[in-house]
């Protein structure tokens, strides 16, 4: 039966076709891969990202390539989030099927190819995040079906090309963050289907087309800061649509551009800050009925304010500031009892107009859910109200400038949640509340210009996060508390000046190790400079003039290194200028006037220039520059004296000489003596030594609950030591270890030599036998109650209850181990190489100060190796002294241990600190290294590559002020990844020096706490 169906003949030149079509299929899926291999070729791609990008699969499996079922040709090519870094190929226009590009989140540069305008089908482009640069290429314009159109946070030059208002499908359009210059395209207006359009953060200039008022659909609109002047076309607020206007930051004149004869259903943000705009704010403002941020501030608008917003039931932000709103009168601000039915308000900025009268106390019922409260620089009067307690929520608030008189309420304790008072250059009488100490959070206090009397509350030591502390230009009386003197978060600004303070300055200045800026001037204070003021290195401004100091300037102060400006004037300070003033490399201004100085000027550092330096009232001051006109020192003895004195002079010089050689001898003698022991001078006249027993009972026999740490040098334990309790960390030595021995002498050399705030303090050592007759060797350290930084960074599970650490206490951590390093390497009388930087050996005290410890491995450049042997450990390589990961590479080759050594080792545990990332890692492998993965990431890609909790601790706000923020703190981070790429630089000589980075960091940590007020 089959055979008898009969099939028509296929024609030849039917055949002919099919094949002909066969051909030109597998032809054009051929051109897709060959271009996904050009694209590829191209490419730096640290994480493998396309290493399946090969001929073992089809290309429509490789990663991050999408096709589609019907063709097999490439519609989707996501790239995103890759750390990929080099120039985008044109071979990208040969995929003729692509209908989504997504590049974001990655290092490419270069221009965007011309090519890319081949592709007819194109829906979505998306290259935020990356260095591209050059124009935006006008071929764009014949992608006709393209819907979005990102690329913002990169390098694009030159103008937004007039051909983009042929694409009549564009839904959105995201430029911002790039150097786009040039008007606006007029054709811009042809875009009926346009939603969003964003190009903030450019040099854009001109006027807005007013063809921009035929977008009749679009909701989010953001010029925000470039250049535009001039007026707002009326016609833009004819589109009901609008959801988001910001205008921020550019030149922008005229009336408030808003119609009145039109009203915006739908506007919910609306944001004109930083422009001129002039005229009243108009009533009509209170018939936009979904506002929620209303920011107009910093213009030049002017007049009462009459708008009703007690019908704008969802505003959350209302910023009126920086302008000249208000008539100085009572009454000025009667608007705020509208604002009470405002249930979600959580911003309500005021300041810097002209708004006169009572503060209303109506202020106390605005919403539980205010956050920020700020009508500083008015002419309001009246008191603080009492009802202020009720606002619980309340971060911020800021009444100075103004003139407010009374006493600062009690209840201001309530306010558990403040983070900033400013009550300055007001009228305020009374003293401080102790109450203040309730706040916790605190982290600024400005109280100055008042006539605040009695003590400085010593509650005020409770708020542990306090960096900025002005209480200045008061009439306080009474001694500093010891406790404002123990917050050591206390890091822009503490300023006590000009009050009625006395007795002598505390000591305990030294624990305000991150301070910046210190002024206790024109009080009363008396004694002598406190030579723990030393300890405070990173100050850079001191102000101690106008009070009655005794005695000379403190050798310590020469740890001053940052130091700027230095006020010692108007004392009863005596003496000569010590010599390492000049050897203050920063210091640009230096006021010793009104003194008893005497002896000689130097000529050197600022003493070089007359401007820097102000020397008047020093009577006995002589030498110097000639511009200072002081009398010439006299250089030679009177020929009367010149006699007796040789008679004294030479005997005394003989006598030294015979008391010299018998030192001499002595101490030779007790040097061989000693040559297998380790002695540390004058340790017995400080502490006693210790016993073994003594030590087996401070540690209930070194009982493995008492352990707090192990490794291949022995086991730490925690002790109670002596009569008073001590407690202790106890470092028995493995003496099993050959190298052991070595290691101990090496350690109580270099600790019996170095004094610093960040090294680990001794307290004493027990070098004797146990109970079975072995040899016995430990160490006595200071406890830290803190831990180890290893233990903060990488948590294990049975470490839950520790908390990540901040951005602020990593910073501090950071500053502290470089400024003890930079001791080391540069102010000890032989420089000393730690030798095994790591988290560790990093130990923190109760207050998070960072000090380091374990100098086992440590040696003087200047004499022999202190330890000859290296352990040899899973954490050790054989022949090479340091832990592996953190060691230099050039150890490895046979180079003697350096300085620079150091500072590879803290470079590296410098980018552990804020990636999270042990050098370790499982992810570096194949040359990826933690240097390299940090290096790729910068600048741009920072924020990704940072331990998340750093991260998701800056919080999400949608704020101007928050982006400000964010953007500095970006910086910060930037700056120290940067540093620490720059310390772990393969080779040695281009590496930083310690006061570099000391200054790096310094400048990064004060980067991110100006971004905090």
């Amino acid at each position: 039966m089959l055979s008898s169906i009969s099939c028509p003949a296929i024609p030849p030149w039917c055949i002919t076709l099919l094949l002909s079509c066969s051909f030109v299929t597998i032809s054009a899926n051929e051109t897709d891969r060959l271009a996904l291999l050009a694209i590829k070729s191209q490419l730096q791609d640290p994480l493998g990202f396309t290493s399946s990008w090969n001929s073992s699969v089809s290309f429509c499996l490789w990663r991050g390539v999408t096709c589609g079922r019907r063709h097999q040709r490439v519609t989707k090519l996501d790239l995103r989030n890759q750390s990929l870094a080099g120039s985008l190929s044109p071979y990208i226009g040969n995929l003729s099927f692509l209908r989504s590009v997504d590049l974001r989140n990655n290092s490419f540069y270069g221009q965007i190819p011309n090519e890319i305008g081949r592709l007819f089908r194109l829906e979505r482009l998306i290259l935020n995040q990356n260095s591209l640069s050059g124009t935006i290429p006008t071929s764009l314009s014949n992608c006709s079906n393209l819907v979005l159109f990102f690329a913002n946070k990169n390098k694009l030059t030159g103008e937004i090309p007039e051909e983009i208002g042929h694409l009549s499908n564009l839904v959105r359009v995201s430029l911002g963050y790039n150097n786009l210059k040039g008007q606006l395209p007029v054709s811009i207006g042809n875009l009926s289907a346009l939603l969003g359009f964003d190009v903030k953060a450019n040099s854009l200039d001109g006027r807005i087309p007013d063809t921009f008022g035929q977008l009749r659909s679009l909701d989010f609109f953001n010029l925000g800061q470039n250049n535009f002047s001039g007026a707002v076309p009326p016609s833009i607020y004819n589109i009901s649509s609008l959801d988001t206007f910001a205008l921020l930051s550019n030149r922008f004149t005229g009336n408030l551009p808003l119609n009145i004869n039109f009203t915006l259903p739908n506007l919910r943000r609306y944001n004109i800050h930083g422009n001129d705009f002039t005229g009243s704010l108009p009533d009509s403002l209170s018939s936009i009925p979904n506002i929620e941020t209303l920011d107009v501030s910093d213009n030049q608008l002017s007049g009462k304010v009459l708008t009703d917003f007690s019908v704008l039931k969802n505003l959350s932000w209302l910023n009126l500031g920086d302008n000249n709103l208000g008539t100085g009168k009572a009454g000025d601000l009667d608007f705020v009892t509208s604002l009470t039915n405002c249930s979600k308000l959580q911003v309500l900025g005021l300041y810097h107009n002209q708004f006169g009268g009572l503060l209303p106390h109506s202020i106390a019922n605005l919403s539980t859910t205010l956050t920020r409260l700020a009508i500083g620089a008015n002419q309001i009067s009246g008191t603080i109200p009492l009802g202020l307690g009720n606002l619980i929520r309340l971060n911020v608030i800021g009444i100075e400038s103004n003139q407010l008189t009374g006493n600062i309420p009690e209840v201001i304790g309530q306010l558990k949640n403040l983070q900033a008072i400013a009550f300055s250059d007001n009228n305020l009488q009374g003293s401080i509340p102790s109450t203040v100490g309730n706040l916790t959070l605190l982290n600024s206090l400005w109280l100055a210009s008042n006539k605040l009397q009695g003590n400085i509350p010593s509650s005020l030591g409770n708020c542990q996060n306090l960096m900025l502390l002005n209480i200045s230009r008061n009439k306080l009386t009474g001694i500093v508390p010891k406790q404002i003197l123990g917050i050591t978060t206390l890091a822009l600004h503490l300023d006590i000046s000009n009050n009625f303070l006395t007795g002598p300055f505390p000591s305990e200045v030294d624990k305000l190790i991150n301070l910046d800026r210190l002024d206790i001037s024109r009080n009363n204070f008396s004694g002598e400079i406190p030579n723990t003021l030393g300890a405070c290195i990173t100050l850079e401004y001191l102000n101690i003039q106008g009070n009655s100091f005794l005695g000379g300037i403190p050798q310590s102060l020469s740890s001053l290194k940052s130091i700027k400006q230095l006020d010692l004037s108007s004392n009863n300070l005596s003496g000569g200028i010590p010599e390492f003033v000049e050897n203050l490399s920063f210091l640009e201004y230096l006021n010793l006037s009104y003194n008893h100085f005497e002896g000689e000027v130097p000529k050197k550092g600022a003493f070089s220039n007359s401007t820097k330096i102000a020397l008047a009232g020093n009577e006995k001051l002589c030498g110097g520059l000639d511009e200072l006109h002081l009398q010439p020192c006299q250089s030679k003895v009177s020929k009367k004296l010149k006699v007796p004195l040789l008679k004294v002079i030479i005997p005394v010089i003989l006598s030294c000489l015979i008391l010299l050689s018998c030192f001499i001898v002595v101490c030779t003698r007790r040097r061989n003596s000693a040559h297998n022991s380790c002695s540390i001078p004058r340790l017995e006249e400080q502490f006693p030594m210790v016993s073994y027993s003594e030590l087996r009972k401070a540690t209930n026999e070194f009982s493995s609950s008492n352990m707090i740490g192990t490794g291949s040098c022995g086991f730490v334990y925690k002790g109670i030591l002596g009569e008073n309790g001590m407690l202790v960390a106890v470092k028995v030595l493995n003496l099993t270890q050959k190298w052991a021995s070595k290691s101990f002498r090496a350690e109580c050399e270099a600790l019996r030599s170095i004094r610093h705030r960040n090294l680990i303090k001794i307290v004493t050592i027990c070098s004797s036998i146990d109970f079975k007759g072995a040899d016995f060797k430990a160490l006595v350290y200071e406890y830290m109650p803190s831990g180890s930084l290893e233990k903060w960074l990488h948590q294990s599970y049975d470490q839950l209850h520790v908390s990540n650490l901040s951005l602020l206490q990593r910073l501090n951590i950071a500053i502290d181990v470089a400024s003890a390093i930079e001791y080391l390497h540069l102010q000890c009388q032989s420089p000393i190489v730690h030798g095994d930087l790591k988290p560790s050996n990093i130990l923190l005290d109760h207050d998070m100060v960072a000090r380091v410890g374990d100098f086992g491995l440590a040696r003087f450049l200047s004499d022999r190796p202190l330890s000859t042997a290296a352990p040899e450990t899973q954490s050790s390589t054989i022949g090479i002294k340091g832990t592996v990961g953190y060691v230099a590479p050039e150890y490895g080759l046979g180079s003697e241990a350096s300085t620079p050594g150091d500072v590879y080792s803290f470079g590296i545990l410098l980018l552990e600190m804020f990636t999270g990332r042990r050098p370790t890692d499982s992810m570096f492998n194949d040359g990826l290294t933690l240097h390299g993965f940090a290096t790729m990431a910068l600048p741009e890609k920072v924020m990704e590559i940072v331990e998340p909790s750093i991260v998701l601790g800056i919080g999400v706000d949608n704020s101007a002020s928050h982006a400000e923020k964010r953007e500095r703190i970006e910086e910060c981070l930037i700056s120290v990844v940067r540093t620490g790429v720059l310390c772990s630089v393969e080779s040695p000589t281009d590496r930083m020096g310690m006061t570099d980075v000391v200054a790096n960091l310094c400048a990064a940590r004060k980067s991110f706490l100006d971004s905090n007020i």
